[in-house]
């Protein structure tokens, strides 16, 4: 089957140079930036391991997420304060751009980075906090406290893969940390700990060679599935519980419909998620459709009644060739680059509850899973689950896997399942939805609905050398994949889903 359906073309230049020079930072890093650029050409003579070292000992921006403590923003101020954090989001990809634009000053006077680059920064940065304040302060009647603490931004190894966010993640682009975002997410990744110090298994130096130098993936953002151990059982069904389930069929992006737009978590701004999105299901689907836009909209699910939005970030082969967003906004002005895969195999299937019945989904209920910003939030709302088929008893949350030949990558999202039986969204877009607990029980307060699980395969070549799209500073970590979903199936499409899981039946 073809790998991609889009056109591309072949490059004469190494992009891989450029990416790395909006991204190795500090003096160190730009070093580094030279060495490559001047492969084969003689160098300066210094020894590759040591530049690669300094480049990684700073080397992508870490900004505190403004979104962690914005759980609570009122309705009238929510429309303001999401296009800020989206403008928040523009900023840090701008200073990628400052720090290329001016790295042979910085590689002569490195304190240039913080001057000239990085203190700039902190000043948009602070302007925005201060517009949310005053948002929220008109309607509320206070300020948040502690704003002005999110300001500034350092320098960070790209190898850190803790993260400063400590137990707090973020959503698509600006959610927040909740008990709830730790559980399916981290059950399915069980065995992702036995892939972590292999320096990516088979992959070896071929991922530094085929991956997309400077700005991700590296060699040991890969493992060897066959190296991973099972993950451990999901909680056993209890008496009443709802075993059916519910297959869409959207088809894989035939259409070719992409957009870097961020509907959930920046409505209203162009390229609010800096990385390009698949879509299936709803074609109406960019930064500026409401949920009128969304009940109109044609859609490629078979049963018409299904219009929902499904997207997620698309998945480039790093092999040297350009796409046509290359020049484009989400593309390679975002550090995006290589070939775009069209997936082999998409499955869309609501599952039911092992503790008991579900509730229908509200229509224009938004859900994000997983979290974009996981390499510097950290992972408490991670959610990414890589795979190969044959192998899809071992999961990785942290690793891209290596499948063997003739074998294939899968990536699967299980959604939140529960539902505070109230809102469609919420001010971090996620409090209104939850995990399940451990014994498959929804936290107090919510209740069951249908569970999205999304299953996407890849054939891609075996070995390193692919990656999904991010924000820049997110270097196409794996921990950072994420999906997103808007329910617009008509109520009785819905009702017959809900009938079929509750029932035990498996309906199309």
């Amino acid at each position: 089957m073809a790998r991609t359906s889009r056109k591309k073309r072949s490059t004469l230049t190494n992009r891989a140079v450029v990416a790395a020079a909006a991204l190795f930072l500090g003096g160190g890093g730009l070093i580094a930036v030279n060495v490559y650029a001047s492969a084969g050409e003689g160098g300066s003579g210094a020894p590759p391991g040591q530049f690669r070292n300094a480049a990684r000992q700073m080397s992508t921006i870490d900004c505190p997420d403004a979104g962690i403590a914005l759980p609570d923003v009122p309705d009238g101020a929510r429309p303001e304060v999401d296009r800020e954090l989206a403008a928040m989001d523009t900023q840090i990809t701008d200073a990628y751009r400052e720090f290329a634009d001016r790295k042979e000053r910085i590689a002569r006077d490195p304190e240039l980075a913080g001057n000239a680059v990085l203190g700039p920064l902190r000043s948009r940065r602070a302007a925005s906090l201060d517009r949310i304040g005053t948002a929220v302060e008109r309607v509320e009647g206070r300020r948040p406290q502690g704003l002005e603490g999110l300001a500034g931004c350092s320098l960070r190894a790209d190898d850190d893969n803790g993260g400063q966010g400590g137990g707090q993640g973020g959503g698509d682009d600006n959610g927040s940390g909740q008990d709830g975002g730790q559980g399916d997410g981290q059950d399915q990744g069980e065995g992702q700990d036995q892939g972590d110090g292999q320096d990516g298994g088979q992959g070896g130096d071929q991922g530094g060679d085929q991956g997309q130098q400077g700005n991700g993936p590296e060699a040991s953002d890969f493992v060897d599935i066959q190296s991973v151990e099972p993950a451990a059982d999901r909680p056993r069904n209890r008496r009443g519980a709802s075993r059916g389930t519910f297959t869409t069929d959207c088809g894989r992006n035939e259409n070719g419909k992409f957009n870097p737009d961020n509907v959930i978590a920046a409505p209203g701004v162009s390229n609010g998620a800096h990385h390009m999105h698949d879509y299936v299901g709803n074609q109406a689907t960019d930064a500026f459709a409401g949920d009128d836009q969304l009940a109109a909209g044609e859609t490629t699910c078979r049963n018409q009644g299904d219009r929902s939005t499904y997207y997620w970030p698309v998945l480039r082969l790093q092999n040297g060739q350009d796409e046509d967003d290359v020049d484009a906004d989400g593309g390679g002005r975002d550090q995006n680059t290589g070939e775009i895969q069209t997936p082999s195999q998409v499955t869309l299937t609501f599952t039911g509850s092992p503790a008991g019945k579900v509730t229908a989904m509200p229509r224009f209920l938004r859900i994000i899973t997983g979290d974009a910003k996981a390499f510097t939030n950290g992972d408490a709302n991670a959610n990414a689950s890589w795979s190969c088929t044959g192998f899809e008893d071992r999961q990785l949350k942290d690793k891209y896997p290596i499948c063997p030949e003739g074998s294939q990558v899968v990536r699967s999202f299980a959604f939140q399942s529960c539902w505070d039986g109230q809102n469609t969204d919420s001010a971090n877009h996620r409090t209104h939805v939850a995990f399940a607990q451990d014994d498959g029980r929804c936290p107090d307060g919510f209740r069951a609905i249908p569970q999205l699980v999304q299953r996407i395969v890849y054939d891609v070549p075996p070995g390193p050398g692919f990656a999904v799209d991010s924000f820049p500073e997110q270097l196409h970590k794996p921990v950072t994949d994420h999906g997103d979903f808007i329910n617009v199936f008509d109520d009785k499409l819905m009702k017959k889903v809900v009938s079929c899981v509750n029932g035990g039946r498996k309906c199309r």
